[in-house]
Formats: structure tokens, sequence, C-alpha cells
């Protein structure tokens, strides 16, 4: 099938290449000339496994980049795949998916096939039917259902799995309003719905908006649990993960999202949770439940900084901070705990200097003022005490000879030979 993707950010540019991958002839229409040329160059404009390698495969061919809307008409499904940016009480601002519908819609308005318009961005229910929609009916000329066809197909992709996560995906959730958008949906997805371990979805509009919501939510949720039975154990001195894994034995629990430590992060996490609150709320719906999740996972990291406190005084000292990405895998910083961290511990008056493999250069503009190494042992290198943020594997095997006094507070349990430090702790364990 011929596909256009509007919006090649994170999800847009994953999607874009793994349809390539799965033999459909993608473009994607993009604002940002430095992105259209990564990808027309063969690049990736994002670190992400697996993803260079196909882009390259296919750019030029059946890959492509442009920043002319009018490249739909020649598509046959088209992604809204565009940011809705949070606000400070959680809402929603659709200011960018509105533009981006108004400049589809006008493409569209010269197209005389039937088009599939299917919206992959996170939005909360009656987003697609009431927002955009109604915009593309206004600037196509053409009726929801006769000749345009409207779908929310949600994404489930985690940073540094995407590609993985989009080719073998547990579920496939289809929300549409007519037999024809299902179709096309299923005509498309065909090679990763051959899967048998590929659940498929097939629901209403509103319900497919809410089940990626409630899917992250559930998540979040369990990890805070999971958290706050960490921080319960250690008060009693006991091995959390001893515990959690017992109790991950139970297949009504399941032992995945078991890990207690320093909690979730990242763009998607964060921002559905406090979209669904605050979409709660604007209901009548105190989600009273949610609000605790988000609590408890805020106070992990003045847990760390507190443990670490306990041992070295934290004015004037050099503190390292081991990972910055919100997870070892993708250098994406958005609501990272490591940030949390480091303002803490700035706050207390710490030096830091601060390693990450490969998300410096994405913190640096919000902490310019301390010091980046180029390596765990560089960063180690004379410090009064270390915390561990992110559990890259590349710091199982760090030393930790060059510290002034190794006093080491772990945030995500990775490997340490506890017996060469002075001091260890373990945040939840």
């Amino acid at each position: 099938m011929n596909v256009s993707i509007v919006g090649s950010g994170y999800v847009g540019t994953t999607i874009a290449a793994c349809l390539a991958d799965i033999g459909h002839d993608v473009i994607n229409i993009e604002i940002d000339d430095e992105i259209i040329e990564t990808i027309n160059a063969g690049e990736a404009p994002i670190h992400e496994s697996g993803l260079e390698e196909r882009i390259a495969d296919h750019a030029g061919a059946t890959l492509r980049a442009t920043t002319d809307y009018d490249a739909v008409r020649d598509t046959d499904v088209t992604f809204l795949c565009l940011p809705t940016p949070q606000s400070e009480d959680g809402s929603l601002d659709f200011a960018i998916m509105r533009a981006g519908a108004e400049s589809l819609g006008r493409a569209l308005a010269d197209k005389d096939d039937e088009h599939l318009v299917a919206v992959k961005s996170t939005v909360l229910p009656g987003t697609t039917e009431d927002v955009v929609g109604p915009i593309l009916e206004t600037e196509s000329g053409t009726r929801i259902g006769d000749g345009l066809e409207l779908a929310m197909n949600p994404e489930f992709l985690r940073m540094g799995t995407a590609v993985e996560d989009f080719l073998e995906p547990d579920k496939v959730v289809f929300g549409t309003a007519s037999d024809e958008a299902a179709a096309t949906l299923r005509e498309l997805y065909a090679p990763i719905l051959a899967r048998d371990e590929t659940d498929l979805v097939e629901t209403d509009i509103r319900e497919a908006e809410l089940i990626k919501y409630a899917n992250n939510a559930f998540l979040a949720s369990k990890v805070s649990l999971v958290n706050e039975l960490g921080n319960i154990a250690r008060e009693y001195d006991a091995d959390a993960y001893e515990v959690l894994e017992a109790v991950g034995l139970d297949d009504r629990i399941s032992e995945r999202f078991m890990r207690s430590g320093l909690g979730w992060g990242g763009s998607c996490f964060p921002k559905d949770v406090n979209a669904l609150r605050a979409g709660a709320r604007e209901q009548g719906y105190d989600p009273e439940l949610l609000d605790a999740a988000v609590a408890v996972n805020d106070a992990q990291p003045r847990r760390l900084v507190d443990l670490l406190e306990d041992h070295v005084p934290l004015e004037g000292a050099r503190i390292a901070v081991l990972g910055l990405s919100f997870k070892p895998g993708t250098d994406d910083v958005r609501k990272s705990r490591a940030l949390d961290v480091i303002e803490h511990l700035r706050d207390r008056g710490a030096a830091i200097v601060a390693h990450d493999p490969v998300a410096i250069e994405n913190v640096r503009p919000h902490f310019p003022e301390i010091e980046y190494a180029e390596s765990a042992e560089g960063a180690l290198e004379g410090a009064d005490g270390a915390v561990i943020a992110t559990g890259w594997p590349e710091f199982d095997d760090v030393s930790f000879e060059g510290m002034a006094r190794s006093v080491v507070v772990d945030g995500r349990r990775i490997e340490i030979d506890e017996d060469a430090l002075e001091v260890y702790e373990g945040l939840t364990w």
C-alpha cells in the first residue's frame, strides 16, 4: 500500500521505517528541513535500536520525506503522528494537531479516491471524532464516511525497543467507525497480524483512544506500587527484589514491571498519566489512585539523594551521576528521573559530574553549569560519592577505584561488587 505519515518524530519515523520494511511505500510529511534531509540521506534522526539500518535500507526507494502535503494524494492511508504538548495542569494542547489536520484536509480536497486518516498520536477519548474529524471535513469538503474514513490506531512503542515493538507487538488496536476503515487497516498490518503471538483488537474510536491511556496508567501504577513496596521492604531490612520475584509468580500479577527503584519517566508514562488525570477532573471525577501513583514516583529521586546524604555531606562534595536517559537503550531524557536527581544534588550544594553513553548532549541544555565526563570512570575519578540513575549495561563492569570515597547509592540495581566499595546502598533493597 501507499502510506503517508504526518510527523517525523519518534513515533512517525519509527513506523515509517517499519512500514517500509514490511513492503509498503511510505512518505513522511515533515516541516523540519534537517529531519527531511537526514531521512532522505538514509540516516536516523533519533537514536533507536534497529532504526538506522532500516532507514538506510529503504531511503530513496520505498521511504522518503518531504514538506509537501500534496504527496498524500498519492497514498491510500495517512497516519497523524503529531505532538500534543502538555500544559501545566496536564491537559493537552492540540494546536499542532489542528494545524496538521487542516493542511492534510486541504491536500485531500483534490483527491478523488477514498482515503483513510488514522490518528496515531495519543489523545483523550473524543479527540479523533470531535477535533480531527470536523477539521478534515471542513478543509477537504468531504464528509467522514463518504470517501473519507477516520480511525484511531494507538501506538505501544517503548524507547529502546520501538522497532521490535512495532514489528512484533503483543496487540494491535483498530478503532474505527466503518467496516471500510477496518478492512484497510487489516490489509496494511497483514504481515504483522500473521504472527500467532499478536492479538488484534477491533473496537470503536473512543475505546481505542482510551486503551492507550489505560495501558500506560496501569503500568505506571504498577511500577509505583512496586516502588512503594520496595520502600517498605527497605525499612524492614528486607530485599524487595526477592519479595517481588515471589509475588510475580502469581499469574494474576506476572513478573513483568517488578523491578523497584528510581521510578518511571520518559515521554509516555508521565504525559499520559497526567493527561488522564486532567481529563478525569474535567469530567468531574477525582482520580485519587493515579494521583498517589504520581506522588510515589516523584518522591523516589529525593529518597535516593537522602540516602547519599546519610553518608556524604553534599555541600561542596563532588558527586558522580551515572546515567542520564530515562532508560537504557535511548538518548531520550524527557522526564528522566536522573534530571530530578541532579536538581536535588544541585540544590544541596553538590558539584556534579555526569556521564551517559548517548544522552549527554540532550541534557547539557538543561544543566549547562555541571561537568560532563566522556566515560563512567572519568565521572568517578576523585568523586566523593556516586549515584546510579540509569541502568545501562555498560555500568555493570565499571571500576570505582578512582573515587575519593567509594560511596555508591544505586537506583537501578546494576551488577556491582559491593564488597569492593566503602558504602553501597540500594534505593529499595
